[in-house]
């Protein structure tokens, strides 16, 4: 079968893989009919995560909608035909780190995250035309007919991380907010904010066609690539800083520029998924204005999926708007291109097997 493959930075591309098929009583095999990239896939891409990937072996995708096409014996809440969306992170749903909502840190799966490289797991990845899900009942999650293919993806990733994020924030009504990083993500994490009546909501990019979507829906928007970006930001707020600042990029830059605006006593809700090591976090400041900072870029997912659905089913979120292009497995290699390198507008891609 088709699957997108790392063979190195810069070089993911369509190989072929042997067709999957149930080895244990905990999976279901699932034919894609849809998958996509995530800003995530970014790190793998430009090698950020290189150490961790098996070159020529490794295969990339952690995002899906799809029909299951055979179940293992022990496999009860689904069956053949069922249309199915998944977390990125395989979890049993039974050991303790499972029951106190902490999916992403499954004690029975090591941790385990569909297609990014050895020591998560090894397992397949969603470019692919079939894959295997392990410990099904634990992450799989049935996904109404209502939903359309695009945002029926989102469920895998971005839609409960921005849910995550605006929980994590806390928002109140009248509380201003910045949401820094303008993809997906966290234009679904300013929809959500937008919703909560909050008083000035703030979107911070650096590429103009994508704050214009967020200008679009009703945001103030600055690209921080411009000089004076920051006062103008702060001057929204009194000079004072942002109430809630919600970060969806993952570098310490972006990090560091939440500490910048963020207020006293003000919370910092980081979700982005950061690959660098170390960053000089003054501890000083942060105790003395009474900063809450929480990281959640290796996010639990699988508890929110189902809110998810519900603010789809409700028409409170459509995440398909935020599909700009579409590409076949088969061109997968430009998919990532485009998206890195942030070319013709892209937004979001979907994939077709």
């Amino acid at each position: 079968m088709k699957a997108a493959i790392y063979y190195g930075p810069e070089d993911i591309k369509c190989g072929e893989k042997a067709d999957p098929s149930i080895t244990e009583d905990h999976q279901i095999l699932v034919e894609v009919d849809a998958t996509s990239l995530c800003g995530s896939d970014l790190h793998l891409y430009r090698g950020a995560m290189d150490p961790i990937m098996e070159r020529g072996h490794s295969q990339t995708g952690h995002e899906l909608i799809g029909h299951v096409s055979d179940i293992g014996s022990s496999v009860g809440k689904f069956k053949a035909g069922d249309r199915v969306s998944m977390a990125y992170s395989c979890s049993c749903g039974e050991c303790y780190m499972c029951e106190v909502g902490q999916t992403a840190h499954c004690e029975t799966t090591q941790k385990a995250v569909y297609g990014f490289g050895v020591p998560f797991g090894d397992l397949n990845g969603t470019h692919t035309e079939a894959l295997i899900l392990p410990h099904a009942e634990g992450h799989v999650i049935k996904v109404p007919d209502a939903i359309d293919d695009a945002s029926a993806l989102s469920l895998s990733c971005s839609l409960p991380s921005a849910i995550i994020a605006n929980k994590l924030a806390d928002i109140q009504p009248g509380e201003n907010v910045a949401i820094i990083g303008c993809g997906p993500t966290g234009l679904l994490a300013m929809d959500i904010a937008l919703g909560k009546s909050a008083g000035q909501v703030v979107c911070i990019d650096t590429l103009d066609y994508r704050l214009a979507v967020a200008a679009k829906k009703g945001a103030t928007t600055f690209n921080s690539s411009k000089d004076g970006w920051k006062e103008q930001a702060l001057a929204l707020t009194a000079g004072r800083g942002f109430d809630k600042v919600i970060e969806v990029v993952g570098y310490p830059e972006t990090l560091q520029m939440c500490l910048d605006i963020i207020r006293p006593g003000g919370t910092i809700a980081a979700i982005g998924v950061f690959c660098d090591q170390e960053f000089n976090l003054v501890l000083a400041d942060v105790f003395l204005r009474d900063i809450s900072l929480h990281m959640n870029g290796f996010a639990n997912v699988q508890p929110f999926m189902w809110e998810g659905i519900r603010l789809m089913e409700r028409g409170v979120i459509n995440p398909a708007e935020y599909f700009s292009h579409e590409f076949s497995l088969d061109n997968i290699d430009q998919a990532f291109k485009t998206f890195y390198e942030k070319s013709d507008n892209v937004l979001k891609t979907l994939i077709r097997p």
